[in-house]
């Protein structure tokens, strides 16, 4: 609030003084005040992470992010910070790192920075295996997979071969696929029983 009563009185000031102006002076005050509703927007921002408000304070970092080029260090802090509330893990890491490549150790937020971004990490850790676990439960339901016109699909025991090599002791051990024709092949049938752990060797 108190960013935002200066940047009013600079404002009421600026426009007091236009006239008296060079064009040169003009470009500069129009510069500062752009970076002073930069300064507003990131408060605005902070504030609304701070009461929880997590995707407003992403609206306004990202209308803040769209009007600059060089990124202030603070709102790569705030940006990354907001960004693992939000669960979006790999792009608070992105700019939480960035953070603590500018600032080092000595930043305002270097400490708090290390720390969102030990729990950012942890946080995608668990997302991936979230998702690895859906992909199995998805594939590990009850379809039944098509094999196209042929109704034939190369084994994927043997790889085709129709034969198993296992390494031992004494070397490369052989073995005939237990599962698949003399041609490497399963049946469309075969081949949904195997995806499912129901099909029986033939030996």
């Amino acid at each position: 609030m108190r960013k935002y009563v200066i940047y009013l009185f600079f404002l009421l000031t600026a426009t007091a003084a236009f006239g008296q102006q060079t064009p040169e002076e003009y470009r500069l005050q129009q510069e500062q005040m752009r970076r002073m509703d930069q300064i507003r927007q990131i408060d605005s921002g902070v504030y609304y992470m701070d009461i929880g408000q997590y995707t407003a304070a992403d609206a306004k970092f990202k209308e803040v992010l769209a009007t600059i080029k060089g990124v202030p260090s603070d709102l790569a802090f705030y940006f990354g910070k907001n960004s693992y509330f939000l669960q979006q893990y790999k792009q608070s890491i992105d700019w939480l790192t960035k953070y603590i490549q500018l600032k080092g150790t000595n930043g305002q937020f270097s400490a708090e920075a290390a720390e969102w971004l030990r729990k950012s990490e942890a946080g995608l850790l668990a997302q991936k295996k979230e998702e690895a676990d859906k992909a199995s439960q998805v594939l590990s339901s009850n379809y039944e997979i098509d094999c196209g016109p042929s109704g034939k699909v190369i084994c994927p025991v043997c790889k085709g071969d129709h034969v198993i090599i296992k390494k031992g002791f004494l070397g490369d051990e052989y073995r005939t696929c237990p599962y698949c024709s003399e041609h490497g092949l399963l049946t469309c049938e075969e081949y949904n029983l195997l995806l499912k752990g129901e099909l029986k060797p033939k030996f």
